[in-house]
């Protein structure tokens, strides 16, 4: 049995998620329709068996703190646990979380009564379904002192990582942190067949590391000043001749660190086949249980759309879509590429017959395409709210716009008839003579 205990870093302000991340931590950022980005890496742990568990929170974090709280339990003959380290300061450290390295460093002492030979360190913002054991043992047999999972990229992609020069044998020669492209064919590493065909020859980190026990303490303690794994700790323990191995994983793995990429691994999730798989009966991805109604649905054409539960459809069509819980969308209303996040709770019928509010969801005769209808937003009816490429960014009251697409904020009241961005306009045939007047034309 391989003694683990993981530690999830909760992110730092976020602000490449901004306005998703206005009110919550990146971890707490919903995604799926039902489920929240905290979840992906604790569902991680539980199916590779990993049950101690530490999510270190700081910014925003009241969301992220509740739905753990009300989620993650575990039964009276059971050692595992979900506990929460939140920043604090302490007689011997008076700041907040400086970096990846520095939020360990400060919770270590926590950890002091556990018995354990590894720790395992997880980003809380990344979507990915991995054997975190079959990880564990790797590391166990290889000997070493650091395992670093590790991704296939190509050249493209490369210089937005840290990328590891990789020996046969697994070991971890260099490392170097986002390399200019002009410098990119120095750090190509034996990879698959299949990844080199692809072009995929450069081993990105994942930020997903197995430190042994003595190893990250001999570090905490050498290293006294870094607050940085990928920058400072993994790099100064390579060129320190610490024996660190790589751990090539070669399935799907996004990086939810912007809107765009939050918006595009969501959207895939609604394909036939999709990348990241939730259907799963081994690799389960647990959530807050939440005692929902199935959802009703009224003369809608559905295609491609994941819907959660407790909702109640009325649209015209939902394409391509994700449509989180307790979500309302009124009558002949058209949904296209967007995400709607839903709602915490249900209006009362009274609320619901005054017409003097704009109420909870999305109203009726309304288009939403290319946007993020963030929790509890009310839109009135008539409202056009359609993303484009051609939109300039912009932070505004009740929305945002990010890269071509909108994001309407948590609890934003959108009145009726408003246009948000583009509205689309059905284009007319140009008018023709008719067959008379062309007939009199030709005889003048």
């Amino acid at each position: 049995m391989i003694k683990m205990v993981s530690m999830i870093l909760g992110g730092g302000v976020g602000s490449r998620l901004y306005p998703l991340t206005e009110q919550r931590s990146k971890p707490a950022v919903p995604v799926g329709g039902k489920y929240r980005l905290i979840d992906i890496p604790i569902s991680n742990c539980l199916n590779s068996g990993v049950k101690r568990m530490f999510v270190l929170t700081q910014f925003n974090s009241a969301s992220l703190n509740q739905h753990i709280k009300n989620t993650y339990h575990f039964d009276l003959f059971s050692r595992g646990f979900v506990d929460i380290l939140a920043a604090e300061q302490t007689p011997g450290d008076d700041s907040w979380f400086q970096g990846t390295a520095d939020a360990v460093k400060q919770c270590m002492r926590h950890l002091t009564n556990l018995d354990y030979d590894y720790i395992l360190i997880l980003s809380g913002d990344q979507l990915y379904q991995m054997d975190l054991e079959k990880f564990a043992m790797e590391h166990r047999d290889k000997k070493a002192d650091i395992s670093i999972a590790t991704i296939p990229v190509n050249d493209k992609d490369a210089p937005g990582f840290g990328i590891m020069k990789v020996e046969k044998n697994g070991m971890i020669k260099s490392f170097v942190e986002k390399p200019e492209k002009k410098i990119l064919g120095k750090w190509k590493s034996k990879v698959s067949a299949a990844n080199k065909k692809a072009g995929k020859e450069y081993l990105a980190s994942m930020g997903i590391y197995i430190f042994s026990k003595n190893i990250i303490k001999d570090l905490f303690k050498k290293y006294n000043e870094a607050t940085d794994f990928g920058k400072e700790i993994i790099p100064n323990a390579i060129t320190s001749g610490y024996k660190v191995a790589s751990y090539e994983y070669d399935g799907y793995w996004e990086d939810i660190g912007s809107v765009p990429s939050f918006f595009k691994a969501n959207l895939e999730l609604a394909d036939p086949i999709p990348p990241f798989n939730l259907f799963d009966n081994e690799k389960i991805i647990h959530t807050r249980p939440r005692k929902l109604p199935a959802s009703k649905i009224f003369g809608t054409t559905m295609n491609k759309t994941v819907l959660a539960e407790g909702s109640i459809i009325n649209a015209k069509s939902i394409d391509k879509s994700v449509i989180g819980i307790r979500s309302r969308i009124g009558k002949n209303t058209v949904v296209k590429n967007a995400i709607v996040f839903g709602n915490d709770y249900y209006e009362a019928f009274k609320d619901l017959e005054n017409k003097k509010i704009v109420n909870m969801g999305i109203g009726n005769n309304c288009h939403i395409e290319n946007a993020i209808i963030d929790k509890n937003a009310r839109i009135g009816d008539r409202v056009t709210i359609i993303g484009s490429k051609k939109m300039k960014n912009e932070r505004l009251k009740t929305h945002c716009v990010v890269e071509g697409i909108i994001v309407i904020r948590k609890g934003a009241v959108i009145p009726n008839g408003t246009v948000i961005g583009q509205k689309k306009t059905t284009k007319r045939k140009p008018k023709t003579a008719s067959k008379t007047k062309r007939t009199v034309k030709a005889k003048r």
